[in-house]
């Protein structure tokens, strides 16, 4: 009999589902005890940089007492990566961006945290370690942080390297919560992190020209203007400004991880070119979205020039014909985002104020900040065609 073989009275099926369960329960305790290992480190690093900074204010130590303490450090712990001197002088930098006790005595929304899914962070590990925290505070107001305000704070979640990217890449504590917290609600590795950083992302966000204030009942309006960005940045398609609807539209799909990216969470892709019959005509949507969090599909139209008010027109036909024909009964009215090269804000504020459906207007930018002697540099719309055509051979350049 072979010594690996088991006999059970259940079917195989059975022991199947249990070692499913074994292995989704190991790999939530890891994932805890790596999170806690996290916070464990952050906290520590925190408490460094704060010893420094006090110390070199009570005895009037100059720098040099930072290289003599990572020597000292790196000697008593040979094992250890992270005592060198320009980490200790992140640990005083994090110390002094986040000095103790401020952010637990007032509500989070009153430190960037406004336009954070409030739901999602407080569902997640840092989330619950917040609410636990400012429920402690209220039941004790005169209650010590445990090792600093970071620790109560979306902060406590993030890897070391996603704090030296704060401190690097922004200045105000308002900006450094706020993609702190995202980072946390969306789960970003640090190359996410500054690279939506260096996007502007906070300037962006909800910065679209839209009507939901008027067509949502609230709190939907408020996720769906949220939602929505302006302008959009599609540089990562390696196109040029002249490029048109079509050759925009087809790079998008092909870089469609990158497009989700950018569109933010939520977004879930459904389809190009959707076809909708309507009294016998075939139309077609240019790209079809939903949204997980709105539970609504989202159409978006793109214009290859500057907006103009009749396109609200046809966007809003294609929002009628998928609330008939696609949409779930349970699912809210679709909304339509018009994606144009350029749009005055007036005219746009205008053309969507006595709209009755949920519309919204930005722009996109192909070309982000490049002067013009270095936009003729980029390569051709052919050039992009010929290297698409070769990474995927089975696409046509005749594909709708």
């Amino acid at each position: 009999m072979n010594e690996n073989s088991i006999h059970l009275n259940e079917p195989p099926e059975v022991y199947t589902a249990w070692l499913v369960e074994l292995k989704t329960r190991i790999q939530t305790a890891r994932q805890r005890a790596a999170l806690a290992l996290n916070r464990e480190l952050v906290a520590l690093y925190w408490q460094i940089g704060r010893d420094i900074l006090s110390r070199q204010a009570a005895q009037g130590w100059g720098a040099k007492v930072i290289d003599r303490l990572a020597n000292d450090l790196r000697a008593a712990f040979p094992d250890m990566k992270g005592f060198s001197p320009r980490n200790l002088k992140y640990m005083r930098a994090f110390a002094e961006a986040w000095p103790d006790g401020v952010i637990v005595q007032q509500p989070l929304a009153q430190f960037g945290l406004g336009e954070i899914d409030q739901e999602a962070l407080g569902q997640s590990e840092g989330g619950s370690m917040v609410q636990a925290a400012l429920a402690q505070k209220e039941s004790d107001p005169f209650a010590e942080p445990i090792v600093g305000e970071f620790v109560q704070a979306p902060l406590a979640q993030l890897p070391w390297y996603h704090h030296i990217a704060l401190l690097d890449k922004l200045k105000s504590r308002e900006d450094r919560l706020w993609y702190a917290a995202k980072a946390v609600e969306h789960n970003w590795s640090r190359n996410i992190l500054v690279m939506q950083i260096e996007s502007r992302l906070k300037e962006r966000s909800g910065a679209a020209v839209t009507n939901f204030s008027h067509t949502l009942p609230k709190p939907d309006s408020d996720l769906a203007r949220e939602s929505l960005k302006d302008p959009y940045r599609f540089d990562f398609l390696g196109l040029t400004e002249e490029s048109q609807e079509r050759e925009i539209e087809k790079a998008l799909v092909k870089h469609v991880t990158d497009f989700l990216l950018e569109l933010g969470a939520g977004f879930a892709f459904v389809g190009r070119q959707v076809l909708l019959d309507v009294g016998g005509e075939e139309f077609f949507i240019d790209l079809l979205f939903y949204h997980l969090k709105l539970r609504r599909y989202v159409v978006i139209e793109l214009k290859a020039g500057k907006f103009k008010p009749d396109h609200l027109g046809q966007l809003g036909f294609y929002l009628t014909a998928v609330d008939e024909q696609v949409k779930h009964p349970d699912d809210g009215p679709t909304i339509g985002l018009l994606l144009c090269k350029s749009k005055n804000k007036v005219v746009a504020e205008y053309a969507l104020r006595d709209k009755s459906q949920p519309l919204g207007v930005a722009e996109y930018q192909l070309v982000e900040s490049l002067p013009p002697e270095l936009q003729t540099s980029l390569p051709s719309i052919e050039l992009i065609e010929r290297e698409l055509a070769r990474d995927n051979p089975n696409i046509s350049d005749d594909t709708p």
